[in-house]
């Protein structure tokens, strides 16, 4: 099996401290927080935008550290605006204190979608949990304006996949998005059924390389700034997976678990359970695409798959 197609090279998030501000770039600070996994790499970047007026990206996870830490940062500002790009526990649950503190609204595309009970294996442990009690104050559709910053207008770009809830938020005054999971500076996203979605996340993708924006902001990892080169590798990386998944059914490969050995046998064992999400978002897709079929009435994580 020739190699998938590679990620693009961003340099490591290593010179930084957690809980310490950055300044990093003329209207956006970024605060860390402490809460490194081998999913949310250093920890989920939280982003203060503006200057006395100002919007929060990605509050964060409920941790004292963190809290404190953007508390005393924003102490003589003006929240204006609690933006949240999805809600996964490492994103969200903070956002429920700091509207509490400030009086801002949240606003987010809505609450989280789908989540099947009879799924074992959801990405509810498969990543960060879910955080189900998030409900937006605001609800923002894609193109909405959701704050004012620098003279210019901050807007939702509503990029399902990862979930079905996804935005990114555009800073026009910087031509800079802030990606959340939707595209990050360390890795690939999970796509988890039954809420994220293979077709989606690649439609979502294409949209965000139409946009031509100069930097793009991710909640893990550094920033982009050659963001057409990276976003087209970052394409290529996820069809040259789907054709590699296509070519294991093709083979004989009929389980999930018999393609992750052979599609990830270079990557850590401990990553194979959210490789094998991903293996089975690119397999709905390609069931839906008629070119592969399942032993079931619809495709699963056991499902038996064969070539159509």
């Amino acid at each position: 099996m020739a190699a998938v197609h590679p990620i693009p090279f961003v340099p490591p998030l290593d010179d930084f401290e957690y809980g310490v501000v950055e300044q990093v770039s003329p209207l956006v600070r970024r605060i860390i927080a402490d809460n490194p996994t081998k999913y949310s790499y250093r920890g989920t970047g939280t982003y203060i935008v503006g200057h006395g007026d100002v919007v929060v990206i990605d509050p964060g996870p409920t941790l004292d550290a963190h809290r404190n830490a953007l508390a005393a940062e924003l102490s003589g500002e003006r929240v204006r605006a609690i933006l949240v790009t999805h809600c996964h526990a490492d994103h969200s649950p903070l956002a429920a204190w700091l509207r509490e503190e400030t009086g801002a609204p949240t606003v987010a595309f809505g609450p989280h979608g789908a989540v099947d009970p009879d799924d074992d294996e959801s990405d509810v442990k498969v990543e960060e949990s879910i955080d189900l009690a998030f409900v937006p104050d605001v609800v923002a559709a894609d193109g909405d304006v959701v704050a004012e910053i620098g003279g210019a207008a901050m807007r939702a770009v509503h990029t399902p996949g990862h979930t079905s809830n996804h935005l990114c938020f555009s800073l026009e005054a910087e031509h800079a998005l802030f990606t959340g999971d939707h595209v990050m500076g360390w890795s690939t996203t999970v796509v988890s059924p039954p809420d994220g979605d293979m077709r989606a996340y690649v439609d979502s993708l294409a949209k965000v390389a139409g946009r031509h924006d100069a930097t793009l902001w991710p909640t893990h990892g550094n920033p982009i700034t050659d963001t057409a080169p990276f976003l087209d590798a970052y394409l290529a990386h996820r069809l040259e997976r789907e054709r590699q998944v296509l070519a294991e059914v093709r083979a004989g490969s009929t389980t999930i678990e018999a393609m992750v050995a052979v599609l990830y046998a270079d990557v850590r064992e401990e990553l194979h359970k959210a490789a094998g999400r991903s293996v089975f978002a690119h397999l709905v897709k390609l069931v839906d695409d008629g070119v592969v079929g399942t032993s079931s009435e619809r495709p699963t994580l056991k499902s038996a798959f064969h070539a159509v």
